[in-house]
């Protein structure tokens, strides 16, 4: 029981193919107690995925674009638990017109940085009243080290994403806070079929990753999340844990 008695606020959950969905179902099944969050149209899609988990957790109201969601979160979330051992980021978007680097707007190119970025310090502040010595903030990234084929503003916002976990490292760390990344290989969510050529991803995993990669196994990111959020990395924080199959460290 990895998680025994931990609390946790987890976002994304909206397909059972989903990493969010598989964290807070190990999550459940190490122990912890979990709540949701979702908003607008897909509340609904998320309380009927929700069903699916072992126990069914509650869906709190959050969009990380609303200044009034965010300052509820605190009290919303009070109604469930009385605090937060953890909290997972799973948060992506970005226009279809941000994936052409080139033409992009600076419209698209803010969405996606506000949404896919700029949401982790929101979501981590609206979050931090709940939160206390040794709790844990988890993210899942995209390795942004590298200019990819078909990703373009969302590799740059990923870029932030990850300077925005090491800036919440710095901090938070004096408040007990950890905050890490999960920087996961390429799965066939939701949000990457809406990647145009994302198929590209899966071509050049298969060849390269030395362990392998199943691109419809959110397992294992899954795993390195549970990880992170339990107490047995106490000294971590700032970090990015690659679970790629080893794509990450190999070269031609």
């Amino acid at each position: 029981m990895l998680l025994d008695g931990k609390k946790l606020l987890i976002t994304g959950v909206l397909m059972d193919s989903s990493i969010a969905f598989h964290v807070a179902r190990l999550a459940q099944e190490e122990g912890a107690e979990v709540v949701l969050t979702s908003f607008g149209r897909t509340m609904r899609i998320t309380s009927t995925i929700a069903k699916r988990l072992p126990v069914t957790p509650p869906v709190v109201e959050l969009d990380v674009a609303n200044e009034d969601d965010l300052a509820a979160l605190t009290e919303r979330v009070k109604e469930h638990v009385p605090h937060l051992d953890g909290v997972v980021h799973s948060i992506g978007f970005a226009p279809q017109g941000a994936f052409n680097f080139m033409e992009a707007g600076w419209e698209d190119v803010s969405t996606a940085v506000q949404i896919s970025a700029f949401s982790l310090q929101a979501l981590a502040k609206a979050s931090l009243p709940l939160m206390g010595e040794g709790s844990s903030v988890v993210g899942l990234t995209f390795d942004a080290r590298y200019a990819w084929p078909v990703y373009d503003w969302m590799g740059v916002a990923k870029a932030a994403f990850e300077a925005t976990n090491r800036y919440l490292a710095r901090d938070l760390g004096p408040r007990g806070v950890r905050c890490n990344l999960v920087s996961a290989g390429p799965i066939r969510t939701t949000a990457a079929k809406s990647i145009p050529g994302f198929e590209q991803f899966e071509e050049a995993w298969g060849t390269r990753a030395p362990l392998g990669w199943d691109v419809n196994d959110p397992v294992a990111a899954a795993r390195a999340c549970v990880a992170l959020l339990s107490d047995w990395f106490p000294a971590t924080t700032g970090e990015i844990v690659h679970v790629d199959g080893g794509f990450h460290a190999m070269g031609v």
